[in-house]
């Protein structure tokens, strides 16, 4: 039985100055930060149960003493008040109580096994949040939970932003988690579209301290170029910025390719390495890179200019992400900027795009596991395709509104906000209000776990252990650590992959998403088996390139080994070569698959339509000090300046009436609302921009800092009936909108 989880007595904000248990032993704990793949070395300093600092490692093995200000934020999370350390139950009132663990697993799989047989499966849906990825309990649980549950309706944040890369590796290469990475520390030309490392730290490029590498290029010699409608914090340390229209990337890229290959005629190095390159040659020989560059919103010359430099330069890299992916053709302009590299003959050489060689290699478990894949499936109303086991989050709405067989009736969420990060999410929000059942994983009650039934709290990442499994497949350089937990775990606290394999065994699963092998588990219990996530992540430490193999006396890899090495082990530069990651059977790259080539046919179509260059249109950013929309109520990373303004170029100003500071009114298809706005040159004229993961108003009863500062949800505004062609992805960059005065302006 599981015991009821006591309240935990609330910690005070720890800010780093010692504290009132002086008297209590200290003791040192080092320990790799899991917000994000940068997996920055963090030093903690704690007495008892009070955290006393926190400081980046300056022995860290891969992060070298940096840290972002969320790393150091951790302990805010960890003392938060509003932090949830009990299972909830919601009444009748719309307010929550607190209920046993055994009174609240008895609720949920009571629940979802009624709905599962009366309505099938399908009936339940998932959502799982960013922070799985950084959770290797979690991670490794979600694909057994999933099969537990039985659904193909499920959904995550991945599929808001990720699934156009995804997609792109799985057709390229034949494995969803091959990315190729820029060798930063070694190219002379990097090329950066639609990406703002400064401040993600590289996502899909995993380098702690971006910004002391990318100044490393320029002092070497090399240069860097960012593409991006917004002179980011990366665009403003660059050579140069070129300020591309939204959704002009695949154009761009395209046209790059087209160039290359006339200055280098690459097609029989490409024989060899890859298949379908007469397709697509055929196709870029079509493309009229003037009319490219016009819908790019650059000149020609520009394009011609940095094709010729970036053939020339002796290592060049291109480099695409978020930016790239959240567009109308998303995975068209992904596929595009690997074409680069690969044309260029930068793909799989020093200084160019490498793939890492992961001592735990998630790609494996998604090869053997048969997770990979896409259009295996496709949502009951609209049709969109699942990628990567997840469908695309923008039809959740429909899925719970629309009668009929299939349904989504329950919906069980995990440490994700999907009000916020989904498009239209004040249509999601009121679908969620109707739903049967719905109960979230989560720490806080949030804009979305406002509508559970019951919310299941884990506990906080410090009191967990901790191996990097997603980051070391986009890393730039090969590592790999183990984290101790900071504190132990309060009497009856529960780990996240706890929850999951609890509520898996409850609903006849179980941890290995395998019939058989989940079936043998539940009677090995009886016997004293206890599946656990890092023996796990150890089994394929071990079976990997690093690993012992199992050998007596082999100088490889355990996870044993791994635990004595406190600031990380370095495992060396990423290795040249590009059949070693390649998952297709002639271990080949296929540049030909047909979701490309009608990709591009389609979109030499587009090029030849006429456009309102005067639309203006909306596209999202991030900053340093926000971590989606989960870290808003700690106060030091809200604290300063308001962030959750919308940036418009003085010429849009000026045409609307507005002036900086005032509040004014944008205006979507599906949403309109106020917005406080600041203008600068910063933006290209004609595109406004909104950062990600506000709007906390409707939950700031539960979360009192973030309900001081509650700014507004970009997501409002986006379109749930716009989708990206191949993967159906949300369509968040790029969004038309319209700006005008508030009342309140005008009465000014």
């Amino acid at each position: 039985m599981l015991d009821a989880a006591p309240e935990r007595k609330r910690d005070k904000e720890a800010k780093g100055e010692a504290t009132a248990a002086s008297a209590v032993a200290r003791r040192t704990v080092h320990r790799s930060c899991t917000l994000c793949e940068a997996v920055c070395g963090l030093v903690f300093e704690v007495a008892g149960e009070e955290l006393v600092s926190v400081r980046p490692d300056d022995d860290d093995i891969w992060s070298k003493g940096y840290v972002c200000p969320k790393g150091i934020a951790a302990a805010g999370v960890h003392n938060d008040p509003d932090r949830l350390r009990t299972p909830m139950r919601r009444t009748a009132s719309g307010d929550f109580e607190p209920i046993s663990w055994d009174a609240a697993f008895d609720l949920v799989a009571q629940r979802l096994l009624a709905i599962r047989a009366r309505y099938g499966a399908d009936a339940i849906a998932a959502y799982v949040g960013n922070p799985v990825t950084h959770n290797h309990g979690a991670l490794l649980m979600r694909h057994g939970f999933l099969k537990s549950v039985g659904t193909r309706n499920a959904f995550s944040a991945g599929s808001q932003d990720t699934s156009p890369r995804f997609a792109t590796s799985h057709y390229l290469y034949g494995n969803a988690l091959v990315i190729p990475v820029p060798d930063i520390d070694r190219t002379d030309y990097f090329l950066c579209i639609g990406a703002n490392p400064y401040v993600s730290q590289g996502s899909a490029m995993a380098c702690a301290d971006v910004r002391s590498h990318m100044r490393a290029i320029r002092a070497r010699g090399g240069k860097v170029v960012v593409v991006d409608p917004r002179r980011s914090e990366t665009a403003r340390d660059a050579d140069e910025w070129v300020a591309l229209r939204p959704g002009g990337d695949a154009a761009l890229l395209l046209a790059l390719a087209k160039c290359i290959v006339e200055l280098r005629e690459p097609q029989r190095e490409l024989e060899a390495i890859a298949s379908g390159w007469q397709e697509v040659a055929r196709r870029l020989e079509r493309l009229d890179v003037r009319r490219a560059a016009e819908f790019a919103g650059v000149d020609a010359a520009a394009i011609d200019r940095v094709a010729r430099e970036f053939s020339a330069a002796e290592r060049a890299v291109a480099y695409t992400r978020i930016g790239v992916c959240n567009n109308r053709f998303g995975t068209l302009a992904t596929y595009a900027g690997d074409l680069v590299d690969i044309v260029a003959g930068r793909l799989g050489i020093e200084g160019g795009a490498m793939f890492p060689t992961p001592a735990i290699d998630a790609a494996l478990l998604v090869h053997y596991g048969k997770m990979g894949g896409h259009g295996r499936w496709h949502s009951r109303v609209r049709g969109l395709p699942e990628t990567l086991g997840d469908l695309p989050a923008a039809c959740m709405a429909e899925e719970m509104e629309t009668p009929g067989e299939g349904q989504v009736r329950a919906l069980v969420t995990y440490a994700g906000n999907p009000v916020l990060s989904v498009p239209n999410g004040k249509r999601l929000a009121a679908a969620l209000e109707r739903l049967d059942f719905m109960v979230s994983i989560d720490i806080y009650l949030n804009e979305t776990t406002r509508y559970a039934d019951v919310v299941l709290p884990p506990a906080w990442a410090l009191t967990e252990d901790h191996v990097d499994l997603i980051g070391a497949a986009v890393t730039v350089r090969n590592h790999v650590r183990w984290s101790p937990p900071v504190f132990e775990r309060a009497a009856g606290e529960l780990a996240d992959w706890e929850i999951l394999h609890e509520l898996s065994l409850r609903l006849g699963g179980g941890p290995f998403g395998i019939k058989a092998l989940d079936a043998l588990y539940r009677i090995g219990r009886r016997f004293g088996w206890r599946w656990n996530p890092t023996s796990t992540a150890d089994l394929v430490l071990r079976l990997g390139p690093f690993g012992d193999k199992f050998v007596p006396g082999s100088k490889g890899l355990t996870m044993a080994k791994v635990r004595e090495a406190r600031h990380g082990l370095d495992l060396g530069e990423l290795r040249p070569g590009i059949a070693h990651r390649m998952f297709h059977r002639d271990r080949k790259i296929h540049l030909g698959e047909p979701v490309f080539l009608t990709a591009m046919d389609d979109f030499l179509s587009e090029l030849e339509k006429e456009r309102d260059d005067r639309e203006l249109l909306l596209i999202g950013r991030r900053e340093l000090r926000t971590n989606n929309s989960w870290m808003h109520n700690v106060p030091a990373l809200v604290a300063g300046r308001e962030r959750c303004v919308l940036y418009v170029h003085p010429q849009d100003a000026a045409r609307a009436g507005v002036r900086d500071g005032e509040t004014v009114v944008l205006e979507s298809r599906v949403h309109r609302g106020e917005v406080p706005v600041h203008v600068t040159d910063d933006m290209r004229p004609g595109v406004v921009s909104l950062p990600h993961g506000w709007g906390h108003e409707a939950a700031a009863k539960w979360q009192r800092v973030a309900g001081s500062r509650p700014g507004v949800s970009a997501n409002d505004w986006t379109d749930d009936a716009e989708v990206e062609g191949i993967v159906g992805q949300s369509v968040l960059n790029g969004v038309s909108v319209k700006l005008s005065r508030a009342a309140r302006a005008h009465a000014a």
